[in-house]
């Protein structure tokens, strides 16, 4: 679609949705910012507006609360927020006038230029996005780090050129609204149960997940898991071509994890072997799964090994995943904050070496919790529980046999307690198992104050 002289309607005044803003006024659209919050002030998402440099502001609509027949009728476009759901009154309404519905990663891709590297995936997201768009910024002349690992592809559409490399953390939240995406490169590192609140089934949960390669063809590649069975077994439909990472076993070709824990290539019956897990700075065998896949997306984007090899060696954990912060009567604290599934705060259980004191608990995706609990093993003393799933944690940790519970009404709560329980050599992880936002705006701003409160223990 052509975009200029358009009536676009922008819903959602977040970050992504100012982003959005700016990229369709750059490309000659008429614009309506729309958020269904009426208590938002015009006034501030102006200077929101104003700060993010969007061009002829003046011509810029806002509209506030709820959106009338007579606006969904007259848009040609809705470019939508990935926070708010598909089946919200105003969206079904604009759906039954027929009117196209984007989402960011779609607005801009069509405005982008240069090749696009795609992750998703239930859990390794952030940490394969971050490698990789560490290992092309250290190789091509521009790349770019966008999508759901904080900045906005929409923000960074207009920068990039024929030669830059775009690297998108995409999730399933944004992959719903793609219709012609089409990334040079996609991979889907695993995938388990998450966001089934908004999703509703598994099927529907896993479809989504793979509309990442909806739009490839033979020259693209996609990057897959085999030890996910849902992934293998889907692997052969794909229209692209697949190239498989394995931490259990040899593959004939891809990338695999052999007993040495040497990462190795095999390729065209020729095996090398890449680097050792000793000589990264990340650590445990979820971490060596999304560094095979950075190395598979950088192989297939023609990137030297010794210059991925480079960037894996000094590429250190990101912040919230599984982070040691300090170390307080020899007992040793560590910020899991983005575990908010619980397959992430599993793979943050097996690499604690010493017991550990749980703190989890959170908001309600309509996770189940009993495989959460059967890892706990004998390695867990105490669960500290607060938030939303705290009742039905507690429950599920009972049934299990578990009764060592402690609940709490605040985070600082949770670590003074978690203080009060931990003997010298034993950690104390925060890892939810959910996701953050019934008691705080996001993940980050969870493992902010986790970190802030550990620092104030004496």
């Amino acid at each position: 679609m052509e975009l200029k002289d358009k009536l676009v309607l922008v819903a959602g005044a977040g970050i992504s949705g100012i982003g959005a803003v700016g990229l369709l006024k750059a490309a000659g659209a008429d614009v309506i910012l729309y958020d269904g919050n009426e208590k938002l002030m015009e006034e501030e998402l102006y200077e929101k507006m104003r700060v993010s440099c969007v061009q002829d502001l003046d011509s810029v609509d806002v509209v506030l609360g709820e959106l009338s027949e007579e606006i969904a009728k007259e848009i040609d476009l809705c470019v939508i927020s990935p926070g708010i759901p598909l089946d919200v009154p105003f969206v079904k309404m604009l759906q039954s006038y027929q009117k196209p519905i984007w989402g960011e990663i779609e607005l801009a891709y069509r405005c982008s230029r240069g090749k696009v590297v795609g992750i998703t995936g239930t859990n390794g997201k952030t940490t394969t996005t971050a490698l990789t768009g560490q290992i092309m910024e250290n190789y091509y002349k521009k790349a770019f780090v966008v999508g759901n690992i904080g900045t906005p592809y929409t923000l960074m559409a207009g920068r990039t050129t024929d030669e830059s490399v775009t690297v998108a953390e995409i999730s399933s939240f944004q992959l719903e609204t793609i219709d012609e995406f089409r990334p040079n490169v996609s991979a889907i590192l695993n995938i388990t149960p998450d966001h089934l609140n908004r999703h509703k089934t598994m099927e529907c949960y896993i479809d989504t997940k793979f509309m990442i390669t909806k739009n490839q063809t033979k020259e693209d590649v996609c990057i897959l898991n085999y030890e996910d069975e849902v992934l293998r077994e889907r692997a052969g439909k794909l229209n692209c071509r697949v190239v498989f990472f394995s931490s259990r076993r040899k593959l004939d070709d891809g990338i695999y994890l052999n007993e040495d824990k040497n990462i190795v290539l095999a390729k065209q019956g020729v095996e090398t072997v890449i680097m050792n897990l000793r000589e990264m700075k990340l650590v445990g065998i979820h971490n060596a799964e999304n560094v095979m896949a950075a190395i598979a997306i950088a192989e297939a984007m023609g990137v030297p090994k010794e210059s991925y090899i480079n960037t894996i060696q000094n590429f250190k954990a990101i912040e919230h995943r599984i982070e040691y912060v300090k170390t307080v009567h020899g007992v040793a604290y560590y910020n899991d904050s983005k575990g908010t599934n619980t397959d992430a705060s599993k793979k943050a259980l097996e690499s604690m070496e010493q017991d550990t004191i749980l703190i989890a608990g959170g908001y309600d995706k309509g996770s189940e919790y009993d495989e959460w609990l059967d890892a706990f093993g004998t390695k867990i003393k105490c669960l500290i529980l607060l938030g939303a799933t705290a009742d039905k944690m507690e429950e599920t940790a009972r049934r299990h046999g578990f009764t060592n519970i402690i609940r709490v009404r605040s985070l600082k709560e949770a670590v003074e307690k978690a203080a009060s329980q931990a003997e010298s050599g034993n950690n104390v992880l925060l890892s939810p198992a959910c996701a953050s936002w019934d008691m705080f705006k996001s993940y980050e701003e969870r493992g902010r104050l986790f970190k802030q409160y550990v620092k104030e223990l004496d």
